[in-house]
């Protein structure tokens, strides 16, 4: 204790014996403050203060000149010293003296002797430089008690385990230490105090105790705090230090590693082995002499470039697909016209004409010993097996299948491939089939050929050109390879339900085998071979669990699936075996029965009822192609009134058949009479002609005759027998030839009617249509309408 402090003291004890103070120890009582915001000081250190030289420069020059260099540092509730006022400052402060002071770049730095704590008693000077009287209050001088020594001992053990956590903690104990004993317990407490993070308002409360044991038991537990807060953060570093340690030595050990296999010859770097790699599946390729030439300029670029550089990644790229195509790599094709013969009659049903073209195909290519340099198309609705026939011809010659749909693609690049210079490029959807089957001469099924696209990114159809023509394809160019390709070998099939909307170039390049919808026989044998027991199989069922007899079938096929092909008819299947599943579940045994008679339990109403006879006079039934199949169509014909000539046409026609129910009108007028009419009978009618169904759009030239026919029973009044007629009529009274003959003789015989009226150009297409079909028809050929008249009444 210094003499100043023992004089203090001795003011207050009148017992203790009295000593002399040299002058320079005596504490003035009226000093300058200085404000400090981040934390209060001690008694008993030496703090380093960093000051604004602007703001506290005439604050400092006032106390370097005072004889006793004395200063009160307190603490204020304000965010930064310079914003503090008198009202701000806490009671208790700590009364330093100023050792050294030193200006630099604006700021004053000033190293100060914590001495003794003091009590602001009145302000002198409210404004800085802030002056004011202040009270000392002097350390306890007494023998500490026996409490208090435990408490020291507490606060030295507590840091003795916070020495190893932070290393700083050593140096400010040897520090105080070389000032003071360990036992000095109020210079001890202040000192552990000012060693935590606690806040200032912790501090603060510290400063302000007097009595010793209260003010250890406070900087006890603030120890304690800061000692878990450290153990913490010494956790957490050490996690952190042993991940990064262990990353750290496995890159050493795998560096070293890497080297000594250099060394010996045993491994290469990521760059050697890469090109390693692309060299030994080169030898088992056989590459143009253009594609060899590319491939060594890449490998020799990619020996030269840096592994982590984005131009090292798209060599990499381009090198890997390159050497992934399959070149001169053809798998054997089986030529044996039995074998595929079998292939396609157990893969469908029916067809017969399509597997006859099929295997002449097949045959030609087995006398020239390969199969090349054709494209097939497939046309047909929906449901009729496209698809599936596509990749019966892959099965029956043994080739890798790869099927894509270009239906709705609309950039170019899908077909031929982006440019190396754009990110994400990749070569087109032909060259990824030819990496994925891994021969160059796969059968490639190109689906929904009529809905390809065109924008503004292209027009894909016209690229498609280039890829099917046999003559072009044999050096075809990707984009994004750059090279040429042979895509000769491989068989193209392609699919589509209309022939209109695909462009007359891509259609002149290609072979069209034509599939029209399956009559109720055939959907029959289907459903019985095919979909039935797939239905079970897919569902769990036992083959055996469900039994459904021809009754029943015939009428679900009549009830619920009349489309032209067998995919509603699947659904219906399905849906009747999801309901079986679930009354299995329920306890009912098997095998449960399906009869036409509860069909409505499994399926709810009838999808289609039998086609509504119309009849009467001005009333006849055409026949129609769609891309789901044929169709019969009604045509009405009516006189609404008689106040005025004129002719009406409803039922969403489009305009080549509004033209053709002109043309009837026009050519029936003329020639009234022949025809058993009254010319008089159109002077003063008003006629109007309705095709139902009024909501579907109908269009084509084929109801001509069918237009003629319901404006002739019209005006003789006279209802025409049960007959079915297509054909294009002219002015003249020519009946020219229509498409889909095959279609609408099955949508006659679904409708059941037995007679139809077909022209007579199209005799020879009556005659490719399979037997079965024509079975039970009776087919009159016309080639004027003057042919037609005798058959309708």
């Amino acid at each position: 204790m210094s003499d100043a402090e023992a004089l203090n003291h001795d003011e207050d004890n009148d017992d203790a014996p009295i000593q002399l103070a040299r002058a320079n120890d005596v504490l003035p009582t009226e000093i300058h403050i200085l404000p400090v915001a981040s934390r209060p000081f001690f008694p008993g250190q030496a703090v380093p203060l960093m000051m604004d030289a602007a703001h506290w420069s005439p604050t400092m020059r006032a106390v370097a000149e005072t004889e006793h260099k004395m200063l009160g540092v307190i603490l204020v509730d304000s965010e930064t010293s310079e914003e503090a006022n008198s009202a701000q400052f806490r009671a208790i402060g700590t009364a330093c003296r100023v050792h050294r002071i030193h200006q630099q770049d604006g700021h004053l730095q000033v190293l100060v002797e914590c001495l003794q704590r003091f009590r602001l008693a009145g302000w002198l000077a409210e404004t800085a430089p802030f002056r004011a009287r202040v009270t000392y209050l002097p350390e306890p001088v007494s023998a500490p008690s026996s409490d208090v020594k435990a408490y020291a001992m507490a606060v030295i053990n507590t840091i003795k385990e916070l020495l190893p956590l932070n290393p700083l903690y050593v140096e400010e104990l040897r520090m105080f230490l070389d000032r003071f004993g360990p036992d000095d317990p109020s210079h001890l407490s202040d000192f552990a105090a000012s060693l935590t993070t606690s806040t200032k308002d912790q501090l603060q409360e510290v400063l302000e105790i007097l009595p010793l044991l209260p003010r250890m038991e406070k900087v006890l537990v603030l120890l304690n705090n800061e000692l878990e807060l450290a153990r913490a953060q010494q956790k957490i570093r050490r996690t952190v230090e042993d991940k990064m340690q262990k990353q750290q030595r496995e890159f050493f050990l795998r560096e070293q590693l890497k080297a000594i296999q250099k060394e010996l010859g045993i491994a290469k770097d990521d760059r050697t082995a890469e090109i390693d790699k692309f060299r030994l599946r080169l030898k088992e390729l056989t590459l143009t002499e253009q594609a060899q030439k590319r491939v060594e300029e890449e490998l020799e670029k990619m020996g030269m470039l840096e592994t982590g550089s984005p131009e090292y990644a798209v060599t990499r790229n381009y090198l890997d697909w390159i050497t992934l195509l399959p070149w001169g790599k053809h798998s054997k094709d089986k030529l044996d016209l039995k074998r595929a013969r079998r292939v396609l009659d157990h893969d469908h049903y029916g067809l017969e004409d399509v597997k006859l073209r099929i295997l002449e195909f097949l045959a030609v290519g087995i006398h020239k010993g390969e199969i090349a340099g054709s494209i097939i198309l497939l046309v047909g609705p929906p449901g009729v097996g496209k698809t599936s026939i596509g990749r019966s011809i892959a099965d029956a010659l043994g080739r890798r299948f790869y099927r894509f749909s270009v239906g709705g693609i609309r950039d170019e690049a899908e077909i031929k491939g982006h440019r190396r210079t754009y990110i994400g490029a990749m070569p087109g959807k032909f060259l990824q089939a030819i990496k994925e089957t891994e021969t160059s001469n796969p059968v490639i099924l190109l689906d929904e050929i009529d809905k390809i696209g065109a924008s503004y990114h292209g027009d894909p159809a016209s690229a498609l050109l280039e890829v099917l023509d046999p003559e072009q394809n044999v050096d075809f160019l990707d984009h994004y390879l750059d090279l040429r390709f042979d895509l000769s070998k491989v068989l193209f099939v392609c699919t589509a339900n209309q022939l209109d909307s695909i462009p007359a170039p891509l259609l002149d390049r290609m072979e069209v085998i034509q599939l029209s919808g399956y009559i109720a026989e055939e959907k029959l044998q289907i459903a019985k071979k095919y979909l039935l027991p797939r239905q079970l199989e897919r569902a769990g069922l036992a083959k055996d669990s469900v039994k459904m007899d021809t009754k029943t079938l015939r009428a679900l096929i009549d009830g619920y699936a009349r489309d032209a092909g067998v995919r509603r008819l699947e659904k219906q299947l399905g849906k009747i075996v999801r309901k079986i599943a679930v009354q299995l579940l329920e306890g009912k045994l098997t095998p449960i029965r399906v009869r036409d008679d509860n069909l409505k339990f499994y399926l709810g109403g009838a999808v289609f009822r039998d086609e509504r006879k119309l009849s009467g006079p001005g009333v006849i039934t055409g026949l129609a192609w769609t891309a789901m199949g044929g169709a019969t169509l009604s045509i009405e014909a009516v006189r609404t009134h008689s106040f005025t000539r004129g002719f009406k046409l409803t039922g969403q026609l489009g305009e080549v058949m509004k033209e053709s129910a002109e043309i009837a009108y026009g050519y029936l007028i003329g020639h009234a009479q022949e025809f058993g009419a009254n010319p008089s009978f159109f002077e003063n009618a008003f006629i109007h002609v309705h095709v139902p169904a009024g909501a579907t759009p109908k269009d084509g030239p084929s109801a001509g005759i069918t237009l003629v026919s319901a404006l002739l029973s019209l005006a003789r009044n006279q209802p025409v027998r049960r007959i079915a007629m297509t054909g294009e009529i002219t002015l003249t009274g020519e009946v020219f030839p229509v498409g889909g003959i095959r279609e609408k003789l099955i949508a006659a015989r679904r409708a059941g009617i037995k007679e139809i009226i077909l022209p007579e150009d199209n005799r020879s297409d009556f005659e490719e249509v399979p037997e079965h079909v024509r079975k039970g028809l009776k087919v009159h050929f016309a080639s004027r309408y003057n042919d037609v008249l005798p058959l309708l009444f």
